[in-house]
C-alpha cells in the first residue's frame, strides 16, 4: 500500500516544479510491485488475478462492456487492485479487471473554491469581514486521493486559518489597498499546505465584504504641544524659556484686558438663523441618484437585463427597487419595473451598499449566502459591470 512521506526542507526550497517532480516520484514509485509484501500474498493476488483474466475470456465479448472504460481528456482514473493502488489511468480507453478493481475519476480542470467570509480583528483593531475566491487544480490525481478524505472542505478549511493568520498582521490600510499583493502572498503560503495532497493554487483572490468596526485612530505627539508663554508669543522660542525659568511657578495676575474679555462674552448676542438642512436621503435613495448619473446607453448594450431588488431594511420591514436595462438609456427606481424582471436579488440594505460601492461582489454575495438570486445567475453576475462603472465615477 502507499505510504505517504513527508518532502525534506531541501525539496520544498528548490520551487513549485521541482516539489511537483519529487512527488511524482514518490507516488510512481509506491504505485509499482510492493517488493516487502510476502511471496504468499504474491501468490494469492496472482491467482485472484489469474482467474479474472480467464473469466473475462470466457465471457468474451459480454465482459468486455464492463472491463473497457472511457476516460475523458480532463479527467484521470486512480486505480486500485486488491486494495493497492495501480496509479492513474487515463485519457482514453482503460481496462480494468471487475470484481477487483476499484477506482475513481479525478476532475483535473482548474475549478474555483469560495472562503466564506469571517470576521478579523486587523492590526489596528479594525474588525473586518473577509473571503476570498481560489483558483485550483488538481495536480497529482493519485495524491488528491488518498492524502485527504474530502479535498474542498480541506482546502477550504487550510486557506481560512492562513488568511486569517496572515491578516491578522496586517491594517486596514493595507488591505484594502494592496489586495494582490496579499492575494501573492496567500497563494504561496496555501501552496505549501496543500501541495502534499496533489493540489495546487493558480490564483487567489482576497474579498473585503465590509468593514465592521473601523481602524482605532492614534493621536500622535504632535498634536499635543504647550501654549506660549503669556505676553512672549513674539519672542523666539529660547527666550520664552529662559524668562519661565526665572518666573518659576508665580501666578501671573490677569490683565485688564482679559477682565474686559471676559465681561464681554458675558452679554451673549443673538447668533443669526441658519438655513435648515434639507433632510438627509436614504441608502436605497442615494444608490438610486448615483446609479440614474451612470447608467448609459453601452451599459443597456452591454447588459441588456431588467432587474428587481427586494431589500430588507434595518427595521425588519421591506421595499423594492428596480433596474431597467433593457431599452434606451435604462432607468432605475423605486418599486416595480413596467416589464417582468429577469431577474429577482433578494438582499438586506447595508449589503445592497456595500455591493454598489464595490466592497461587495455579486459573486461573493451569492457564494457567501448574502444574495439569493431568483432567476439566471450568469445575468444577475453583468451587475459587475454597472459596479465597475460606479466605482470609476467616485474616483473621478
Amino acid at each position: 500500500s502507499v505510504r505517504y512521506h513527508p518532502l525534506s526542507s531541501r525539496a520544498h526550497s528548490l520551487g513549485p516544479s521541482v516539489v511537483s517532480v519529487h512527488y511524482s516520484m514518490r507516488v510512481s514509485g509506491a504505485a509499482g510491485a510492493d517488493q516487502r509484501q510476502g511471496w504468499m500474498s504474491k501468490i494469492c493476488n496472482g491467482l485472484v488475478t489469474s482467474l479474472i483474466f480467464l473469466m473475462i475470456l470466457i465471457t468474451f465479448p459480454v465482459s468486455l462492456w464492463f472491463a473497457i472504460k472511457t476516460v475523458p481528456s480532463y479527467n484521470r482514473l486512480v486505480l486500485f487492485r486488491l486494495g493497492r493502488i495501480k496509479g492513474s489511468k487515463g485519457p482514453g480507453m482503460v481496462f480494468v479487471l471487475p470484481c477487483i478493481d476499484q477506482f475513481q475519476q479525478v476532475d483535473i480542470r482548474t475549478r474555483a473554491l469560495s472562503v466564506p467570509p469571517c470576521k478579523i480583528t486587523s492590526k489596528d483593531e479594525a474588525l473586518i469581514s473577509v473571503g476570498a475566491e481560489i483558483q485550483f487544480r488538481i495536480w497529482n490525481p493519485v495524491l488528491s486521493v488518498i492524502a485527504v478524505q474530502d479535498l474542498n472542505s480541506s482546502s477550504q478549511l487550510t486557506a481560512q486559518n492562513i488568511m486569517t493568520h496572515i491578516l491578522l498582521k496586517k491594517s486596514l490600510k493595507e488591505i484594502q489597498m494592496e489586495k494582490m499583493k496579499i492575494g501573492e502572498e496567500l497563494t504561496l503560503e496555501i501552496n505549501e499546505r496543500t501541495k502534499p495532497w496533489g493540489l495546487e493554487v493558480d490564483r487567489v483572490e482576497l474579498i473585503l465584504d465590509a468593514v465592521l468596526k473601523p481602524a482605532r485612530e492614534r493621536v500622535s505627539s504632535a498634536s499635543v504641544f504647550k501654549p506660549p508663554a503669556l505676553g512672549l508669543e513674539g519672542q523666539p522660542g529660547p527666550v520664552q524659556h529662559l524668562t519661565m525659568h526665572f518666573i518659576g511657578s508665580n501666578p501671573i495676575a490677569p490683565s485688564p484686558i482679559k477682565e474686559i474679555s471676559q465681561v464681554v462674552c458675558d452679554n451673549p448676542v443673538d447668533e443669526p438663523m441658519l438655513p435648515k438642512e434639507s433632510p438627509k436621503l436614504s441608502i436605497g435613495d442615494e444608490i438610486l441618484v448615483k446609479v440614474n448619473q451612470a447608467i448609459s446607453e453601452g451599459l443597456v448594450k452591454q447588459i441588456g437585463a431588467c432587474f428587481l431588488f427586494s431589500i430588507t431594511l434595518k427595521d425588519g420591514s421591506g421595499t423594492s427597487y428596480f433596474l431597467d436595462l433593457t431599452r434606451s438609456c435604462g432607468k432605475a427606481g423605486h418599486g416595480k419595473p413596467e416589464r417582468s424582471p429577469d431577474v429577482i436579488l433578494e438582499m438586506s440594505e447595508c449589503d445592497m451598499k456595500a455591493m454598489f460601492k464595490g466592497n461587495l461582489k455579486p459573486l461573493g454575495a451569492y457564494m457567501s449566502g448574502r444574495l439569493r438570486v431568483h432567476g439566471d445567475l450568469k445575468t444577475a453576475m453583468k451587475l459587475e459591470e454597472l459596479i465597475k462603472v460606479l466605482k470609476q465615477n467616485t474616483q473621478v
